[in-house]
């Protein structure tokens, strides 16, 4: 997950990543950080908590008046909870400073940093950015970009990144596309990419283009355009769980407008599971486009009869199940009136382990439901993903050890249906071969289903 955020050529840039930033809370809400540079240094402000916590004036000041930021939100794959594994992680070597965000999971990152450890490198977190700030630094070749292009060949798996020096900034995403990532021009005539086209808007950006899979763009003061090269031959499998689940249902990735998504997976699902019932309603907030869709495809009411508490983090990206337990009685409450006495059908985007389903099927008939037909607009959930999604081991994936009846049982619903990964594929477009790992096991390396990076990668 992660949001990151590039500004060049604009002299409110720390300002303006700070509003990138913040509309693409919902993909990291751990720690944020923005590094500015002014052509003679780089300044680095960060800390955990949300980006309204993190950034005030006095920040800004520290920041300084520049026309080069990168920031990153943080989602946690690797590493810890820390304020050492907030990014952008920032470093002095033998070419001056440079400070490096990044979104994804590099699935070779223990054998690299095991070699880098052997020659003597010393490690502070758990990140694998650090490896990325690690293999630059200790790259030798004369300039920067050569530096981070010997730096690729060394990494592997899925990435977008945004590399700062002093005066330059690149941005660079792998071949395959896996995580989203887009150009924009700004109003005073600065350039940002985004991991979303959510904070285009927000700033009043135009969007140009989605960054190509295996392309590096460098943004200089010398070119009025950023320069443009293929450093790999793209391989693109864009991940299926943005347009589940992560990204906002205003952003478009990819050239494919999330929400429109969504509403086609649920008509596909009232197709495939159908349920008799009195009325749909949506998990709250990512489950409501595809509830749209399904109440559209049986022909039934739908109703927002769940009510959330928007100051209540999302359950599926904090860190203890304790906490997750807690903030789903915080986070959801239901409308009794609507719900008494009605056969129910309740529409969420994923299913993982099962008991925030649970607590959400109890909720409802406490309420006075008289029956709870479960569905979910995505496949089984069966695999653990290595490419940056947070699903736990496989032994943790309710889906993986149990049908969806057992399931059914197990959290209490009376009936619980999935969209089958064909459904999945045709409601996003057939004319892409996208990342289903969660849901096939395919890790898609080299045309094989082994693990990703194992075996023909060229990164």
């Amino acid at each position: 997950m992660c949001a990151i955020v590039g500004i060049y050529g604009s002299e409110d840039a720390a300002k303006n990543a700070y509003y990138a930033l913040f509309s693409m809370q919902h993909r990291g809400q751990e720690s944020s950080g923005i590094s500015a540079a002014d052509g003679k240094k780089i300044n680095l402000v960060k800390k955990r908590g949300l980006v309204t916590d993190v950034f005030d004036e006095e920040a800004f000041k520290i920041l300084g008046g520049t026309c080069c930021a990168i920031g990153h939100n943080r989602y946690s794959t690797a590493g810890s909870d820390s304020i050492f594994d907030a990014q952008p992680v920032f470093a002095r070597y033998k070419l001056g400073e440079i400070s490096v965000a990044h979104n994804g999971n590099l699935v070779n990152k223990n054998e690299v940093r095991s070699e880098l450890i052997a020659k003597g490198a010393i490690f502070q977190t758990g990140m694998d950015t650090e490896n990325i700030v690690y293999l630059i630094a200790k790259s030798q070749k004369d300039k920067l970009v050569d530096r981070i292009k010997d730096m690729l060949t060394r990494i592997e798996g899925a990435y977008c990144l945004v590399i700062q020096s002093r005066s330059k900034m690149f941005v660079i995403r792998d071949r395959f596309g896996i995580r989203p990532l887009s150009l924009g021009r700004l109003p005073d005539g600065g350039w940002i990419v985004a991991s979303e086209t959510c904070a285009f808007d927000l700033l009043g950006a135009a969007f140009i283009r989605d960054v190509r899979p295996g392309e590096m763009l460098i943004f200089d003061k010398n070119n009025k355009e950023p320069i443009s090269e293929q450093v790999f031959e793209p391989d693109f499998h864009p991940c299926a769980f943005e347009y589940i689940y992560f990204a906002r249902p205003d952003s478009i990735i990819d050239g494919t407008n999330v929400y429109e998504s969504r509403l086609t997976m649920g008509k596909r699902l009232a197709y495939e599971q159908p349920a008799d019932v009195d009325l749909v309603l949506p998990v709250p907030d990512s489950g409501v486009a595809a509830a749209r869709g399904y109440a559209e495809g049986l022909g039934a009411p739908f109703e927002m009869a769940i009510v959330r508490n928007h100051y209540v983090g999302r359950t599926f990206i904090e860190p203890t199940q304790e906490i997750r337990d807690l903030k789903v009685k915080l986070k959801l409450s239901p409308i009794s009136s609507l719900i008494k006495g009605k056969k129910i059908a309740i529409i969420d985007d994923s299913l993982v382990r099962g008991t925030t389903s649970k607590q959400i099927v109890k909720m409802l008939k406490d309420a006075g439901a008289s029956e709870v037909h479960m569905r979910i607009a995505a496949p089984e959930i069966k695999f653990p993903c290595r490419y940056g999604i947070d699903t736990p081991t496989q032994t943790e994936l309710i889906s993986a050890k149990y049908t969806p009846e057992e399931i059914a049982q197990q959290i209490g619903a009376d009936s619980l249906g999935f969209l089958s990964i064909e459904g999945l594929t045709e409601s996003l477009g057939n004319e892409r071969k996208y990342s289903l790992v969660s849901f096939d096991g395919n890790y898609f390396a080299g045309g094989s289903a082994q693990s990703p990076g194992c075996n023909d990668l060229d990164l």
